[in-house]
């Protein structure tokens, strides 16, 4: 079985299936329902989904679109998007999703993620960053839900969110996504470096290359990419894709 993982990372949006550019101008891409059963047929070993809608307007996970997803997937899946409470937590694991993503309450209250750790298991608790160049160059946690970046730097604020207990990272570039311009190398190995937790690396990615890249460069223990896996051609055409697990054995091999 290949070590690295290879995630596709499917957003949400008014219950339908989206694609962004920089966070901006989602793109209708197909129901998501149709997309799992895609990724179940290529052996996909594992999908994250993102809500992109619930934490900018105080609104709950979706359950019931949730438990839909649950149903179709064969594969294990992470689900982020409106996460406040150990109850919601509670009810979405209950479901069968396997991990959640903890990112605007994380960012707003560190002491979540030590009680949601606590409560269900380090294993069990990804931490979304979503990061951006500031007006100097400088990389910031962006803020999603204020549309701004904080004062606070990627490597200081995924240190603290791993020593309140988050199992694992996921690192969103918010300049590279949906840009097909490759992950931002060094970033992602400066916070790979500064904890000690899985880290997931995700935006940029434009052809297979690049996820062998960065694994390579930055020694990252997994890999998302959204275009890559729902667009193809210079024109961006919609299609649903994922390498064999053959042609991903020979890309790190």
């Amino acid at each position: 079985m290949l070590k690295i993982r290879i995630i596709p990372c499917l957003l949400l949006h008014d219950g339908g299936l989206v694609k962004t550019e920089k966070f901006k101008n989602p793109k209708y891409v197909g129901d998501p329902i149709n997309a799992v059963r895609i990724f179940n047929e290529k052996e996909v070993d594992e999908l994250i989904f993102l809500d992109i809608d619930a934490s900018k307007h105080n609104r709950e996970p979706n359950l019931s679109i949730i438990d839909d997803l649950a149903s179709e997937c064969f594969m294990p899946f992470a689900y982020g998007g409106g996460i406040t409470t150990l109850k919601q937590i509670q009810h979405i694991l209950k479901i069968g999703v396997e991990k959640v993503i903890i990112n605007y309450s994380a960012l707003t209250d560190v002491n979540f993620v030590k009680e949601a750790s606590k409560h269900f298991g380090s294993s069990t608790i990804i931490v979304a960053l979503d990061i951006k160049k500031d007006l100097w160059g400088n990389y910031k946690v962006f803020n999603h839900v204020r549309q701004k970046t904080e004062k606070i730097g990627p490597q200081e604020h995924a240190q603290r969110i791993c020593d309140a207990g988050a199992g694992e990272l996921f690192i969103n570039n918010v300049d590279r996504d949906g840009t097909y311009l490759g992950f931002d190398l060094p970033i992602l190995e400066a916070i790979n470096k500064t904890v000690s937790v899985p880290v997931i690396a995700c935006g940029g990615a434009s052809r297979l290359a690049d996820l062998k890249e960065v694994v390579a460069k930055t020694n990252v223990s997994a890999v998302a990419a959204g275009s890559l896996f729902v667009y193809q051609g210079p024109h961006r055409a919609v299609l649903i894709s994922y390498p064999s697990q053959e042609e991903l054995k020979q890309l790190f091999s």
